[in-house]
């Protein structure tokens, strides 16, 4: 799925327990991460949280099920990307965009996985 299938699906409802549903629903379809990808712990989130590339493809594991969800659109976001490409994106406004109700503390994760993806 693509990261503006999945800001179409979260602009489509106002109930924010329907939206995290969705996010859930995104970190259900996360692909495996494969063989010889370099994968980083995120710093700073409370959950578990590791970012994988092989190339220019991403790849994310969680241990909680609405974190895969974040980590799946942060993914959509920069899959095919390259660091330089990354760098130039305004990852903070078009996460912001998307009206997420997340607690303070997954807000912290979300900027730790920002600030790795745009310091790769």
């Amino acid at each position: 799925m693509t990261y503006d299938d999945m800001k179409n699906m979260l602009m489509m409802v106002d109930d924010d327990a329907v939206r995290l549903e969705i996010l859930m629903d995104f970190g259900r379809n996360l692909e495996p991460v494969p063989d010889g990808a370099e994968c980083s712990e995120i710093v700073g989130c409370t959950s578990f949280v590791q970012i994988c590339r092989k190339e220019n493809q991403f790849f994310g594991v969680a241990d909680s099920a609405l974190v895969r969800g974040i980590v799946a659109i942060m993914l959509a976001l920069v899959n095919g990307k390259t660091a330089a490409q990354i760098k130039q994106m305004d990852l903070v406004g078009e996460f912001a965009s998307l009206k997420l109700n997340l607690g303070a503390g997954r807000l912290n994760g979300v900027n730790s996985m920002i600030r790795f993806l745009q310091n790769l």
